[in-house]
């Protein structure tokens, strides 16, 4: 892209992996990037490996967004930012989650660890949704991309999982939601449903993790700069098409015939 069609592009949990290795991905394809996360310091991190490692020219252009993506005055705060940075938004890749209460059996697992993973997961999603359809049906001209990072999860769950897996079938509602709205507006909204990924999130699956049957298992893991291919080329398409799901795993993991 040249200066005057780039495009610019919100990450949400950009700091780390999925997110970082998207944001890289964008970065080098010539989008303008807002990285939003709750840490500075690795959203800086991002934002310097982006900047040193872009495409042709002097880099990416980065803007570093710390946020809380569960409370509304942050990403409020977020939006506004981009707005007055870009003047206008061509992507948000709603990915920032938390794995929640992982591992804990049903009957042990705290409101309070029910409550902060819908509160990443779910409500920080529609959140930064929300924030993004507002900036994009106001701009000129109209229009957008939502990319939403779902899961195998959303479509099977693992052993001691059901916040994780709640939140994530609840993606899928969003996503159809969104699209379903957006269309009068050209805005389109898809997801990516992940299954293993190297990232620290699924360190565990290189060492054992619960399968349904009882036993650990190592599970095969693939890289995620598949992912990040995955999704710039959902980006990248024109606005009269879309990709509404994708599935992107390792060949190997057990997703068809879990359980």
């Amino acid at each position: 892209m040249n200066a005057s069609t780039k495009k610019i592009a919100v990450v949400t949990g950009a700091g780390s992996g999925i997110g970082r290795t998207v944001a890289l991905a964008l970065a080098g394809a010539g989008w303008s990037l807002a990285l939003a996360g709750r840490r500075p310091g690795p959203l800086a991190e991002t934002a310097e490996a982006a900047g040193a490692g872009a495409g042709a020219g002097a880099g990416a252009e980065v803007l570093c967004l710390p946020t809380d993506v569960s409370d509304p005055v942050a990403v409020d705060a977020l939006y506004a930012a981009v707005a007055e940075r870009y003047g206008r938004l061509d992507l948000l890749f709603n990915n920032a989650g938390t794995f929640g209460p992982g591992g804990v059996a049903l009957e042990d697992i705290t409101y309070e660890a029910w409550k902060q993973a819908v509160d990443v997961n779910l409500t920080g999603a529609f959140l930064c949704a929300q924030g993004a359809f507002r900036l994009m049906k106001a701009q000129d001209p109209q229009g957008g991309r939502i990319i939403n990072n779902g899961s195998i999860s959303a479509h099977v769950p693992r052993p001691n999982s059901i916040a994780y897996t709640a939140t994530k079938h609840a993606m899928t509602g969003l996503t159809k939601s969104l699209s379903l709205d957006g269309r009068p507006y050209r805005i389109a909204c898809g997801q990516i449903d992940i299954g293993n990924a190297a990232t620290e999130m699924t360190e565990r699956m290189q060492t054992g993790i619960l399968q349904a049957d009882g036993r650990l298992a190592v599970e095969p893991v693939m890289d995620a700069g598949d992912v990040a291919a995955t999704v710039l080329h959902m980006a990248e398409l024109p606005l009269g098409a879309n990709v509404q799901f994708a599935t992107v795993m390792a060949t190997a993991m057990p997703y068809i015939g879990r359980g």
